[in-house]
């Protein structure tokens, strides 16, 4: 049972969050622990339960929680030089901007640095209107780019663009795991006009839209269109980056080559730093001042290059994969037992199923039943898509083979359960 003491200071942090929080800010459980530690795939609450995280704060922790490599290595910036801005030059942003150009796709290797996904696909888009001279925009439907102006205009899921004002040059289409989806995006460049187009900006595979993976097909020929229209591809990875798919980026799990690169989440492991990467050529269109308070800071920086590092020596896009297929065959083997478990699907360690009630539709209610459940059980899963009913598994990418084991038999216990 839970100790008295306990649940009192939970009963507190709620208090203080309604009282003192937007309304916005709203937590997955009804009955939602206090984490106040964590240990690589486990979060650990208020009472010293620990929970397996099957969810990586959204993809973030890809080296695992309070990795002591890169604790070590923040620690040691901080005490040296804790601040400074991108209009300094300091050693730990230059010596990044290399290491990830290094990671890149075939000719990204001009970064701009910035704190958050929000504001690394903003600046993608003013890079792709100020290079190209053109204002229109070509996003996805299910897509999530961010809750700033034109982030959010980009974004196609309903729940997250909500601005009552959204730019109006912005036009939405088809995701590329939808039939027909290259056949609109033609129609769509057509309808605006090819010379006013600047960018098709998309996620690889749609993440918060619900783990939609299109064919091996569709993005050789969403390049091969921005090719011959003269149109620029921005690829958002926030949430496909840094090993997520079993490659360091998942344009390169595609085989395509962006013209800009997004990355935030999980590329300082955490800490709050995020990039748009793009070759040379399109990099000299950008020379107005354009600068950030924070996207020069050293400690992020420092924290970036060791996560980093930490990927390289522990080769977590092969883990990625070797585990990311051993989770997804578990899903597999789940859904041939349990109807309401329906569409497997993953690509390294991004692997979800479509919870849904016995007409076959989208049942978000009983998913989050069945999130509160293995909560109680000490596992950690997650949730996206359009309707909310898509079950989500994104763990860090240290996770042991035991450790996947013990996540698909507690799902296992849960969906026997409520059947």
């Amino acid at each position: 049972m839970p100790d008295c003491a306990h649940t009192s200071v939970r009963d507190e942090i709620l208090r203080l969050q309604r009282a003192h929080l937007m309304p916005c800010s709203a937590n997955f459980y009804e009955r939602p622990p206090v984490f106040v530690a964590a240990e690589d795939c486990e979060m650990i609450d208020i009472e010293g339960r620990r929970y397996l995280d099957m969810f990586s704060g959204v993809a973030v922790v890809n080296a695992g929680h309070c990795n002591p490599d890169i604790a070590r290595a923040v620690d040691t910036q901080m005490r040296r030089l804790d601040h400074t801005t991108s209009i300094y030059l300091s050693e730990p942003l230059v010596r990044l901007a290399k290491r990830l150009a290094a990671t890149m796709p075939p000719g990204l290797k001009r970064s701009f640095f910035c704190a958050s996904g929000s504001e690394a696909n903003e600046g993608a888009l003013l890079l792709a209107a100020v290079h190209t001279g053109r204002s229109e925009v070509v996003a996805m439907r299910g897509a999530l780019h961010g809750r700033t102006k034109a982030a959010m205009s980009a974004t196609g899921l309903p729940m997250w663009r909500w601005d009552p004002a959204p730019l109006p040059n912005f036009h939405h289409v088809a995701c590329g795991a939808e039939p027909g989806a290259i056949d609109e995006l033609l129609r769509a460049i057509e309808r605006i006009g090819p010379d006013r187009v600047a960018a098709v900006i998309a996620e690889p595979v749609l993440g918060n839209g619900g783990i939609e993976i299109p064919p091996s097909q569709y993005w050789p020929a969403v390049r091969a269109i921005c090719d011959e229209y003269g149109i620029l591809l921005i690829l958002d990875e926030v949430q496909t980056g840094m090993n997520r798919t079993g490659s360091w980026w998942a344009a390169q799990t595609c085989g395509v080559t962006p013209d800009v690169l997004t990355t935030a989440k999980a590329l300082a492991n955490g800490y709050p730093v995020a990039a748009f990467v793009t070759r040379d050529e399109i990099a000299a269109s950008f020379t107005r001042p354009y600068a950030s308070t924070f996207g020069g800071n050293p400690v992020a920086a420092a924290a970036a290059l060791a996560t980093i590092d930490y990927h390289q020596r522990h080769d977590l896009g092969g883990r990625a994969r070797e585990r990311g297929a051993q989770l997804l065959a578990g899903v597999r083997r789940l859904s041939e037992c349990y109807a309401c478990l329906q569409r497997p699907r993953g690509v390294g360690l991004m692997v979800a199923a479509d919870i849904v009630d016995h007409d076959g539709q989208a049942d978000p209610v009983r998913l989050d039943a069945i999130l509160e459940s293995a909560k109680d059980r000490g596992v950690l899963l997650g949730k996206s898509g359009p309707g909310r009913n898509v079950l989500t598994l994104l763990p860090p990418l240290t996770i042991s083979s035991a450790q996947v084991e013990t996540a698909l038999a507690v799902i296992e216990e849960v969906l026997r359960n409520a059947t």
